[in-house]
């Protein structure tokens, strides 16, 4: 047998867990804080004026949108054309 493996070997007593290591007078539990309800309405409220603050400022119009719509459907069919005229004309590889 190696010498020196029995030098390696892992200690079987049990350490402490708690890193870094503390006293026992920092280790007292405290009770859990609850927020109040007047902290969560708060915290409601500021989230409500954060969204409503970011919204978008010039609402697109329905026209707008279904020519956007269209141009979306038309490129589309350009592509595919496109695509079909290169499969149909360029040799195979």
């Amino acid at each position: 047998m190696n010498s020196t493996a029995s030098h390696n070997a892992v200690s079987t007593t049990p350490g402490r867990h708690d890193h870094p290591p503390q006293s026992r007078q920092y280790r007292r539990e405290r009770p859990a804080r609850r927020v109040s309800l007047l902290d969560r309405a708060a915290l409601h409220l500021g989230v409500a004026l954060i969204k409503w603050g970011r919204r978008p400022l010039d609402v697109e119009s329905r026209e707008r949108r279904a020519r956007r719509v269209e141009q979306q459907i038309a490129r589309l069919e350009r592509e595919r054309a496109t695509e079909r005229w290169v499969r149909l004309n360029l040799p195979q590889r």
